[in-house]
């Protein structure tokens, strides 16, 4: 889940923070990708399967780690034909592994050397939101079985869509199919975004790519979103800036992990009637959520509830010390290798029935793009020139006025509806 309207904060209020841009504007880099299996099961924990040692990563290069857990859910939710799962002969589901392969060629073909970092065991405080995620997949799987006896084709893709669960087994063929492309993997004691964070913040990638704003929270970086979406989403690779995001909500790191478990968080429920604009405020008047909990609990002039169980203390030192590996653990050095013809086709073409013209083109691309040397980025060479104080103050200024202007066209919009619903049936 992330963090709730954090992006829509961040656009507001720190408009240096961010910028939009395509795929290709990340050549020379190497990404590090959250890849989210099932978090309803534990991985284990005790040993990293393909990661690859390597002490030998040019300076200049600068690496892009993804988390590869959201990616492999975004695969089967993506990768269908007539609304559903796409299988081989045998009724198997190929959706995973399709968008596992053409997406990561689609990334090397853009000059992005990918590390994909898996997920292990969810903290004890998750506990909580992934019940809920059980009980929603439970809801869906009985409106999927109404929706195939009296709905529309639309209603049974719908509710398809909402009971998909990425299975140990779809986990453990990503990583088998990563091994035989020669892209490194690395399976994370616990949340995979602190991991990637760890990494990008001792310089060996350059940032976390993950659509989990909470990825931030962990202190990575940069955070790189949307990378693995499909071409036809047409959707720009979003680039975000930690010092920059603190610096326009003129915040420390503590205050504004605060205002993220605030805003809602994957460890707790939220504070009812605190929207993104309230819990800004609220984190700006009293600096620390305990000042604030103190203030709701005892103030006469609160309006807010806090939840009977809601340990922030808790979920804040999942963000400050997360259980992760350190940067320069064995296990944590990667490397990337040529790819496995022949296992690839056996694998993907014999086992799972893909194209074998199609699975030797893209070995073809990646035995190309994996081997070449990097060509260094033109901002190893330049610094970037950035933006002076007043150049700053134009931007938020131009992004008040816009929010003022849609506040504005949102009134007008509910003041004509309201009018228009109290006028008498039958009148012109």
């Amino acid at each position: 889940m992330g963090i709730k309207q954090l992006f829509s904060i961040i656009k507001d209020e720190c408009p240096t923070a961010y910028k939009e841009g395509e795929i290709k504007n990340q050549f020379g880099r190497k990404v590090a990708i959250v890849s989210r299996s099932s978090t309803l099961y534990k991985q284990p924990t005790n040993s990293i399967s393909g990661c690859v040692r390597c002490r030998n990563i040019p300076p200049k290069i600068r690496l892009l780690i993804l988390c590869s857990s959201m990616s492999i859910y975004s695969f089967l939710i993506a990768v269908r034909s007539g609304g559903e799962m796409l299988t081989n002969e045998d009724g198997e589901t190929t959706s995973h592994l399709m968008g596992m392969f053409y997406r990561t060629l689609r990334i090397v073909d853009n000059g992005i050397k990918p590390v994909y970092v898996f997920d292990g065991a969810p903290p004890k405080l998750k506990s909580g939101e992934l019940a809920k995620r059980f009980q929603r997949k439970a809801t869906a799987t009985e409106g999927l079985e109404e929706a195939k006896e009296t709905g529309t084709a639309e209603d049974v893709e719908k509710f398809s869509r909402r009971t998909v669960r990425v299975t140990r087994e779809h986990n453990a063929e990503c990583q088998r199919l990563l091994k035989l492309m020669g892209v490194p993997f690395i399976i994370a004691p616990t949340e995979a975004e602190a991991q990637c964070a760890v990494l990008a913040r001792a310089g060996k990638v350059y940032a976390a790519a993950s659509e989990d704003m909470d990825t931030l929270c962990f202190d990575s970086p940069v955070l790189l979103r949307h990378l693995t979406f499909s071409e036809q989403r047409k959707e720009p690779i979003q680039e975000i800036f930690l010092d920059k995001v603190l610096e326009g909500l003129d915040m420390d790191r503590k205050q504004f992990v605060d205002l993220c478990i605030l805003l809602g968080c994957d460890y707790l429920d939220p504070v009812p009637k605190v929207g993104p604009q309230t819990a800004l405020k609220l984190i700006r008047e009293h600096k620390t959520l305990e000042a604030f909990v103190d203030f709701a609990k005892n103030d006469k002039k609160s309006k807010f509830t806090i939840p009977e169980d809601w340990p922030f203390a808790d979920a804040r030192d999942l963000f400050f010390k997360p259980d992760v590996r350190p940067a320069d653990h064995e296990d944590c050095e990667f490397k990337w290798e040529a790819p496995d013809i022949d296992g690839l086709v056996q694998f993907l073409v014999t086992e799972k029935g893909f194209s074998e013209d199609r699975v030797r083109s893209g070995a073809a691309r990646l035995q190309k793009n994996l081997k070449s040397s990097q060509q260094a980025r033109l901002e190893g060479f330049f610094k970037p020139v950035p933006k002076t104080e007043a150049e700053v103050k134009n931007l938020k200024r131009k992004n008040e006025e816009k929010n003022e202007e849609k506040k504005k066209k949102a009134k007008e919009e509910k003041k004509e509806k309201a009018k228009a619903k109290a006028k008498p049936r039958g009148t012109a």
